[in-house]
């Protein structure tokens, strides 16, 4: 039924916006009290990268997916009344169903009412990946990825990476089944992965006795449901992990060339066996494209005793991050990279047994910039905090000013075997640098220039922004 009143709120109607014009927001002026307001339509448009509803040809867009599926997938419903809060809470949901580049909302105005419109960018149903690398741990590797979003019903997807090398295989094999809300049906995955990587925590010239560096080799698998919880959406998993150190050849190590043990088993081999619950409250305007708003994610993950090491631990980690829209140029349109302050704090730390290997890691790309990983420290606990201003340059090119802090809080000497003090490692720092942010057909591109207390210079390029 038709809302009481509405006929007397005229003036609080928002205006009708062209979906070009979006960049991730919710056009409803911020000036008016739109509570109340009655939604005649909501209406499903389906646009390319640009934002745009019409081809080359000024024909419509056509969707790969059902507009009734993406409909049935939302709260707002036609003779609703207008409410931001759930138009939120719409597009985290169709953000986690992983179909989607991009999503914004407009309306337009009809009569005293508004349609509601979700401006939906397709993923491609199907992608392949192949490229070449080399380097002296592997040698020449071909890193091979597919993505298929079509399997089974709609939200269904896999994804394979798969790395040969002359020396070694990699691989990561996923299936996703998300929570879908017309259903309430539980989400679910199933991973499986081995990784090899050269360690950052036994490094810095401290080697293993034949003076091979040492390799750090990851196996396991992982199951996982996922559900809201009220404004939380929760997930707990079953995880198994097989930790061993090894050297080049993969020949198992044990202790490293000062005679520090490498794993807890002091086999060269630590199995994980865990339960992980994680839950996350999102108050971000768009999680798509944030500008504004936070999100807050908070974890436990308990290891049972079972396998090599009988490891019994419990992992506490805390995620916060922060935009906040900033106007210091004068705005820009929506076609420039919005002008913000992003704020990032994370925690975490480990009670009970502890691997060497699962310490925590301080510095690097995704850490401070301006060292390289690892090399702050690896502690039992850590604190981090970053912020970034992050201002337009032009269309699709945008700025950024960024200042990172690492602490392991004084834990470095509890790690079994102490391999961040014995390689002399601060266990404290902090790195502040430039960067560009770059709008590409292949997704955003980042450059950073960070610059550490030490007076290193670090290089970072890679996609999506740091937080």
């Amino acid at each position: 039924a038709r809302p009481t009143g509405v006929d007397d709120r005229q003036d609080a109607r928002p205006t009708g916006v062209d979906a070009s014009q979006l960049d991730g927001t919710v056009q409803v002026s911020e000036a008016r009290d739109v509570g109340g307001i009655y939604v005649a339509e909501v209406k499903i448009r389906f646009v390319n990268s640009r934002g745009e509803a019409v081809d080359k040809k000024g024909k419509p867009i056509e969707g790969r997916i059902s507009e009734d599926f993406i409909r049935g997938e939302l709260k707002l419903k036609a003779g609703d009344n207008y409410s931001q809060d759930v138009v939120r809470s719409d597009l985290q949901q169709l953000q986690q169903l992983g179909l989607f580049d991009k999503v914004t909302v407009s309306t337009e105005e009809v009569g005293t009412d508004i349609n509601v419109i979700y401006n939906v960018e397709e993923r491609s149903a199907r992608s392949f990946g192949v490229s070449a690398s080399l380097s002296d741990d592997i040698g020449v590797a071909i890193p091979l990825s597919y993505i298929d979003r079509t399997l089974g019903t709609n939200p269904q997807r896999v994804s394979v990476e798969v790395q040969p090398s002359l020396r070694d295989l990699e691989y990561d094999v996923q299936f996703v089944s998300p929570y879908v809300a017309a259903t309430d049906r539980l989400g679910y995955s199933v991973r499986t992965f081995r990784d090899r990587r050269t360690s950052d925590i036994f490094n810095d010239d401290i080697d293993l006795p034949n003076g091979n560096r040492v390799r750090e080799i990851r196996m396991g698998a992982n199951l996982a449901v996922t559900k809201p919880l009220g404004d939380w959406r929760g997930t707990l998993g079953l995880n198994y992990t097989n930790i061993s150190t090894r050297d080049r050849n993969l020949k198992i190590a044990r202790r490293d060339e000062l005679g520090n043990p490498l794993t807890f088993s002091g086999t060269g081999v630590d199995e994980l066996y865990t339960v992980s619950f994680g839950a996350t409250l999102d108050r971000r305007n768009n999680p798509f494209n944030p500008t504004s708003g936070s999100i807050l994610s908070l974890s436990t993950e308990q290891s049972i005793p079972l396998g090599q090491g009988n490891i019994l631990s419990n992992k506490l980690l805390a995620n916060y991050i922060r935009y906040v829209p900033m106007n210091l140029l004068g705005g820009g349109d929506s076609e420039t990279l919005p002008e913000m302050l992003a704020i990032n704090l994370q925690a975490g730390t480990v009670i009970g047994d502890l691997p060497p290997t699962e310490a925590f890691r301080l510095g690097g790309r995704n850490s401070v910039r301006g060292y390289d990983s690892g090399d702050i420290g690896s502690g039992r606990s850590y604190f981090l905090a970053s912020g970034e201003y992050r201002f337009p340059v032009g269309t699709d090119v945008g700025g950024v000013l960024f200042v990172d802090f690492a602490s392991d809080l004084g834990t470095g000497d509890s790690v079994l075997g102490q391999p961040a003090s014995v390689r002399d490692k601060p266990g404290t720092g902090a790195g502040a640098g430039v960067g560009v942010r770059v709008r590409s057909r292949f997704g955003l591109i980042r450059f950073d220039v960070g610059v550490s207390d030490g007076g290193e210079i670090k290089f970072v390029l890679g996609t999506k922004q740091r937080f």
